[in-house]
């Protein structure tokens, strides 16, 4: 993608969202719904957006048994997004099913670890080792699913792209200083994620929020 930034669209309504994206949508080579959204709007709520003239990336993280997860792909086709997410917690099957009922030129990714999370929680969960192992560990399952690639911080995707030369990997939680604020916990700038391999660039508070979102959009395109 010549722009990989994606703004992460966390605004309640509609007409706040296109509002805003019609003040960056230069700056920027996409748009990330999330669920909250999705679940508010719905396929309507998706098409509005689409309507501004950007690739979609529905961030949906998919998580169920694999015919079901495989119906839910089905049934977003007519949205027609460039990306859409599912977790790799998931396993082998309902990566392969979902990947199977995918529309033909939407990417599936999988999201290995969220980036509100660190190794405390990981073990709370039950999962043992660094977050960095059970990334790779993650990333080696989707690649044998035939995903097109994983979402993973940018504190991962050098390693995971040294091991998946052709994947599609997709970074959240990207902070233009480097550190971490609200709930995200492994951060990095846009251009580090950038320059070790992140094909996707997810930005949310730091443009939307922004009091000059265009000028924060343009600033941190400068950077890449």
């Amino acid at each position: 993608m010549s722009n990989p930034i994606f703004l992460a669209l966390d605004v309640p309504q509609i007409d706040a969202g296109k509002a805003l994206l019609q003040k960056v949508k230069s700056h920027i080579g996409g748009v990330k719904l999330g669920l909250e959204f999705f679940c508010a709007h719905g396929h309507h709520g998706v098409h509005e957006i689409a309507h501004v003239g950007l690739p979609i990336f529905l961030d949906l993280k998919l998580h169920d048994i694999p015919n079901t997860v495989a119906g839910a792909m089905q049934a977003i086709h007519v949205l027609e997004p460039a990306i859409v997410t599912i977790h790799a917690a998931g396993g082998r099957a309902m990566m392969e099913d979902a990947k199977a009922a995918a529309a033909e030129n939407t990417k599936v990714v999988a999201v290995t670890m969220l980036t509100s999370l660190d190794e405390r929680d990981l073990a709370r969960t039950g999962v043992n080792g660094s977050a960095h192992d059970q990334v790779m560990r993650l990333a080696e399952l989707a690649h044998d699913a035939g995903l097109d690639g994983i979402v993973c911080s940018g504190q991962e995707v050098k390693a995971v792209h040294k091991q998946w030369k052709d994947g599609f990997f997709v970074v959240p939680g990207l902070r233009p200083g480097g550190k971490a604020t609200g709930d995200q916990k492994r951060v990095v700038t846009p251009r580090q994620a950038r320059d070790d391999g992140a094909s996707v660039l997810v930005i949310g508070r730091p443009i939307s929020r922004a009091e000059d979102p265009e000028a924060a959009a343009r600033a941190i395109e400068a950077t890449l």
